[in-house]
């Protein structure tokens, strides 16, 4: 079982669209809270943020809000400047660009607005990611690892922020192939769910488990907690991966997911509340 979910997250698998529709930004932009919003945008993946800052500034402006700060972060420093915690601590939605991951962890872990993070997190307060702001939301993230075969030599894996418990993220996911990375680290944890996210993607999370799937593509989530065959101890001596079974869910937008009970079912939106076991049931008759 995963740990119970206290946020609320917006996970982007990257490239969203920022030109047309907008709609994962309109989304997120929605439930930061539309015109009332105070959004905080933070570069701290990138080692030259601004230009990254500038362009979700200039969209959220667009779409009406009119309280945006943007936050470089290139230094630990800086992310225990008061300043910045005031506007992280009175912000209704938090937005992490694209980058190096790594960075973010490096910049942010165990400062003052680290802790502020973990505070608003536990509040409710919306925060979104893109690309590697999606995968340091949890607690182990995967940081490199190239390649089909899945394998040891295939991940890189560190600590994230750890907002979202007992989950692993990927993103770009099928624009890469990275379905044999993700394969490679939820063996090396079986316990976790992977979750890998298409680009102009996304997952939104919320507080009872539940999340949603939005945008153009699809999310691929992996659970080996069921396996009874792994050889991920001769993984080392240049072996490849063996893991069976593993349940694998591949969702689209209007289909939801429980994290803790590790179903999947239909928005009641489209008309369905049915989990996937009562839809194979109704199938079959």
């Amino acid at each position: 079982m995963t740990e119970h979910i206290m946020g609320n997250l917006l996970i982007i698998g990257g490239a969203e669209d920022k030109e047309k529709d907008c709609k994962i930004l309109k989304y997120y932009y929605r439930e930061a809270g539309e015109k009332r919003s105070r959004i905080c945008v933070i570069t701290a993946a990138s080692e030259d943020g601004e230009q990254a800052g500038i362009i979700y500034r200039d969209l959220f402006m667009k779409f009406g809000c009119s309280n945006i700060d943007v936050i470089a972060i290139q230094d630990r420093a800086s992310a225990n400047v008061g300043e910045n915690i005031e506007k992280i601590v009175q912000a209704s939605g938090i937005f992490f660009t694209g980058g190096d991951q790594l960075r973010i962890t490096a910049m942010i872990g165990g400062t003052a607005m680290g802790m502020a993070l973990q505070h608003l997190y536990e509040q409710g307060v919306i925060i979104g990611g893109t690309s590697a702001g999606a995968s340091v939301m949890s607690d182990t993230m995967i940081i490199g690892g190239q390649g089909d075969t899945p394998g040891e030599d295939l991940i890189q894996m560190a600590p994230g922020l750890g907002l979202l418990k007992g989950i692993i993220i990927d993103q770009h996911f099928a624009q890469r192939g990275r379905i044999g990375r993700l394969m490679t680290a939820v063996s090396l944890n079986p316990y976790f769910l992977g979750i890998g996210i298409d680009e102009d993607t996304s997952v939104h999370i919320r507080n009872d488990g539940n999340f949603r799937v939005i945008g153009r593509g699809t999310v691929l989530i992996t659970d080996a907690s069921c396996a009874v065959i792994s050889n991920v101890d001769d993984l080392n001596n240049g072996k490849p991966l063996a893991l069976a079974p593993v349940k694998v869910h591949i969702l689209s937008e209007g289909w939801r997911f429980n994290i803790t009970e590790r179903t999947s079912f239909l928005s009641e939106a489209e008309g369905f509340s049915m989990n996937h076991s009562e839809l194979s049931k109704k199938e079959m008759k």
